[in-house]
């Protein structure tokens, strides 16, 4: 699916703390909107990896949601913004370094619109992250 080109401008006020790793928001003209369901560290067969491991999670929960951005003809720049929901908020300050290195695998220097909540639990009782949020993908030619 390769389509019309459509504008994405990152909009960072000067009034609001510079962001680090992240985005103010993200302004989109055309496209289509990509809603992207929770995805978690479960792999093909429906097994959670390494239960525990935050970055293994991180890693393939990411991996998961590029999957069904390219599924509908997307690219990692296209994803807007992006919900982190952790079982445990000390060990994302904890793992920030590893958890940085896995962004940048996934999505390079692309920073979307973010927000991180700490949750009591997930369905998937060995799930300790689950990622959701939403891409403009490109007009269908």
């Amino acid at each position: 699916m390769s389509g019309t080109p459509f504008e994405r401008v990152v909009v960072d006020p000067p009034a609001l703390a510079p962001p680090v790793g992240f985005a103010h928001g993200i302004a989109t003209r055309g496209g289509r909107i990509l809603w992207l369901a929770g995805q978690n560290g479960m792999d093909a067969d429906g097994r959670i990896v390494a239960p525990g491991d935050l970055v293994a999670q991180t890693d393939l929960a990411l991996a998961n949601i590029l999957a069904v951005v390219d599924a509908a003809g997307g690219r990692p720049e296209d994803v807007v913004k992006l919900h982190f929901y952790v079982a445990d908020l000390d060990a994302y300050r904890n793992h920030r370094r590893a958890l940085g290195a896995v962004w940048r695998k996934h999505f390079g220097k692309h920073y979307p619109a973010m927000m991180l909540l700490g949750v009591t639990g997930f369905f998937e009782p060995d799930a300790v992250i689950e990622v959701d949020g939403y891409a403009v993908l490109p007009d269908e030619a």
